[in-house]
This record gives structure tokens, sequence and C-alpha cells, in this order.
């Protein structure tokens, strides 16, 4: 790895937390290795939304210490692997990420695709894996909940939504969450919206909680609303304040409702 050698794939933080809540994000990272250059894109390019999910770690570190919650987050950009998709996924390596062609990620061979994957995307979920099965055999209370953001418009559509909560059919969490985030008459709040797990975003969900029948849920938040560290603070606030705990050291109850069914629909996107 060369000049690159200390950097982390995967950084855990407060792993010893004491809320039942695990934190994801996936993009947390825009960071390219040296030994890819800058993959035959232009560096202003690494700082957009392809390259990561702007504001998302922030947003996610602040909400980690408000509710002692562990976090888990990629240390590398997506364009050199997205960890929010099945191996076997046509945009696991995306060539052309929303209209900008990825010229570093032209033709790749299976040795080449398979350095990425041992690099970034292993390490990634194995962390995920070792956290979660730990708690579980302590016997403690476990949901998971990845942090995202997504842009104001996308190929040239406006999106009207402030926040987006995903989920499929388990809306134990998502429910009660639209229904808090609702309550604030300047939020419009997407249910399924802007993407759904028919999006193919949902995957590390599915493959770390929906796979032990943990509730989870990911939380979309428009990247404009967290360009800045007040507004990142004022998110992570808000959504702390629904999951909890509260300031008074007592974990706030939201009644949640059963499992039941939803219908997402299916667009190809970038999350």
């Amino acid at each position: 790895m060369n000049a690159d050698q200390a950097f982390e794939s995967v950084r855990v933080s407060n792993r010893h937390g004491t809320s039942p809540f695990v934190l994801i994000c996936d993009h947390a990272s825009n960071f390219v290795p040296a030994e890819f250059g800058t993959l035959g894109l232009k560096k202003d390019d690494l700082t957009k939304h392809i390259a990561w999910d702007p504001g998302a770690a922030p947003v996610a570190q602040m909400m980690s210490e408000l509710m002692d919650a562990p976090l888990i987050e990629s240390g590398i950009s997506r364009l050199i692997i997205d960890c929010n998709r099945p191996l076997d996924a046509p945009d696991l390596i995306w060539e052309v990420s929303e209209t900008t062609p990825i010229p570093g990620n032209q033709n790749l061979n299976k040795a080449q695709r398979a350095e990425r994957v041992a690099l970034a995307y292993d390490p990634f979920h194995t962390a995920i894996d070792e956290l979660v099965e730990t708690r579980l055999s302590q016997g403690r209370e476990t949901n998971l909940v990845s942090i995202h953001s997504f842009t104001p418009v996308y190929k040239g559509v406006s999106r009207p939504w402030h926040i987006g909560i995903l989920h499929d059919e388990d809306l134990r969490l998502s429910t009660p969450l639209i229904l808090e985030l609702q309550r604030g008459d300047d939020i419009v709040v997407g249910d399924n919206e802007p993407y759904s797990p028919a999006d193919r975003v949902y995957f590390t969900l599915e493959r770390h909680g929906r796979a032990h029948g943990l509730a989870c849920v990911m939380i979309e938040i428009r990247n404009d609303e967290i360009q800045n560290e007040a507004a990142q603070s004022r998110w992570a606030k808000r959504l702390a304040e629904i999951l909890g705990p509260e300031e008074s050291g007592e974990t706030k109850t939201i009644e949640r409702p059963k499992a039941s069914t939803s219908a997402p629909r299916v667009i190809g996107t970038t999350d």
C-alpha cells in the first residue's frame, strides 16, 4: 500500500456502547488508496456523491456519541467497491456512476476484482458480523440503522424529500421513525423514497440484520441538509431523540408495529 499503508478499510467506534442500536455508514469515506490514482477522474469528482455520501459520516458519528451506540464505517470510497451490494451485483464496482464514466473501473479482471473485495469489502462486512454476533451471544438487544445521504437532483429530476426512511416488510423501526419525523411541519419525509430495497440498496441490512431477524432501517438524508457541522448536529440530535436514549439517561420507548408488507418500486440508481 506504500504511503497509504496505515489507512483503515473499516472503522469501528464505541464498540461497547450500551445502546440497543448499531449504526452503520456504508459510504462514509471518499478515500482512494494511492495505488488506484484517481481512477482516471478529476480530483473534484472524488468530492462528489459518486465517491461517497457527503455528510453521512459526521451525522452517524454524532448519533453514535449521543446514543452511546457502536458505529461501523467503511474507510474506502465506493468507487473502489460498493460495500452495500452483493458480490454478484452489476454495480458492485461502478463503470459508470450516475452519468460519470469511471475509467479506472473499466474491464477489470477477476484478480483485480478480488483484490478490491479483500481490500475493502471483506473487512467491512467481517467487522459487522463480529460485532453483531458478539452482541447476540451476550443476549443484547440489537437493531441496525444505516445512515446515508442522497443528492437533491438526480439526472435532472429534483427530489422534494428532506429525509427518506427505507425499509422492507419489517416496519418495526421505519413506522415510528416516519411518524415522529412527520410531526415536524418543515420536514418532507419519504417512505421508501428516493430509493427502496428494490433498488438493491438494502444489502448490508439484509445480510446482517434480516438474516438474524433483527429490526433494521436505512436513513437517507438529502445532502444539502447536512453540508456543515451545525446542520449535521441538528439532524443527528433529531434522529437520536427519536431512537433514544433521552437526556435523562432513560431509553425512549416507542411502540413498534408488527411487521407487515410494503410494495417497493424498482429503478436503477446509485444510493
